[in-house]
This record gives C-alpha cells, sequence and structure tokens, in this order.
C-alpha cells in the first residue's frame, strides 16, 4: 500500500475508530489473488470486546462506501484486535502489556524475556523468571535499550486472582 493511501485511509477513519473509544493500531491493504483486503487493527487500553468490533466495522464500512479511499475495485473489510503475540511498538503498548511476559531484542544485542511490572516515561521495571530454581530478579530497562518487543504467548501462566489465592493459603 503506498504511503500517500495509507495516510489518506489513516486520516479517514482514525476519527471513527477514536469515537467509538478505540485506537486505531494498524492499517493495511494487501492483495489475495484478484481481490483486496483492507485489515484495520484496533484496540484501547481495556481491549475491545466483540460488539465494539462490529460497531467500528460498520462505522468503517460506511465511511468507505461514500468515499473513494478504496479506489474502485472491490475489496474486503476485515478489522480485528492486535495478535496475541503483538509487537510493542508505542507507550500504550507497553502501559497494556503490564503483567505480560515479553521478549525484548536489546540495541547492545541479544535478547530478554521478562515480565513487564511498571512503565514510566523513561523505560520498564521488569521481572526475570529465574533458571533452574533460582528466584526471579528485577531489572529495569529503558526505551532507548530496547530495539524490539514482543509479547509472548502464555500457556501455562496464573493469573492475579490464582497467585493472590496462592499468598492465602
Amino acid at each position: 500500500m503506498s504511503t500517500t493511501q495509507s495516510e489518506r485511509l489513516r486520516e479517514l477513519l482514525e476519527p471513527l475508530v477514536a469515537s467509538q473509544g478505540l485506537d486505531l493500531e494498524e492499517i493495511a491493504v494487501d492483495s489475495v489473488g484478484r481481490k483486496r483486503v483492507l485489515r484495520v487493527v484496533v484496540d484501547s487500553d481495556t481491549g475491545a470486546d466483540l460488539d465494539q468490533i462490529a460497531d467500528v466495522s460498520r462505522a468503517l464500512s460506511a465511511k468507505l462506501d461514500e468515499t473513494d479511499a478504496m479506489g474502485e475495485g472491490e475489496y474486503t473489510l476485515e478489522v480485528g484486535t492486535p495478535g496475541a503475540e503483538r509487537l510493542l511498538t508505542e507507550h500504550r503498548h507497553y502501559l497494556r502489556a503490564t503483567g505480560r511476559l515479553v521478549k525484548f531484542q536489546l540495541t547492545e544485542g541479544g535478547e530478554l524475556v521478562a515480565r513487564i511490572l511498571k512503565v514510566d516515561d523513561e523505560g520498564l521495571d521488569l521481572e526475570v523468571p529465574g533458571v533452574k530454581g533460582r528466584k526471579a530478579t528485577t531489572r529495569r530497562l529503558g526505551f532507548p535499550d530496547v530495539t524490539r518487543a514482543r509479547v509472548q504467548v502464555e500457556f501455562n501462566r496464573k493469573d492475579k486472582k490464582d497467585m493472590k489465592e496462592e499468598e492465602e493459603a
């Protein structure tokens, strides 16, 4: 997708997404065979439920129908939320990932897998899991030290409720 088309679509769609209480995270137009697919990714601090996704999808579809932003040909509109292993690129993404396990590519080289405990304007307080029976440690990581960060899927993660129950037992 050309930058100008991407910018035009963002300018057109972002106010509609914001009016639904969501952030416009990503726009992509892909060709799938002869058809085009417009993928719009939305999110918020509390996530987006199916009703919100449906509402924003209807609003975007109506707006796109009344403009020529997608040109003449057929296209399919897909509206969704970021995937489970989302890439963290904005400050708000880090805030939303508090409590989650993240894989960091470090500017000094190497990588670090740690749980985000706290986020401020300068960086992150992390909990680095212990290895081979060792206790977890904490570490401070400044945003300039991060080249790339991606949320990791955890299948056996204990949520806050489970950890609180264990502490009380």
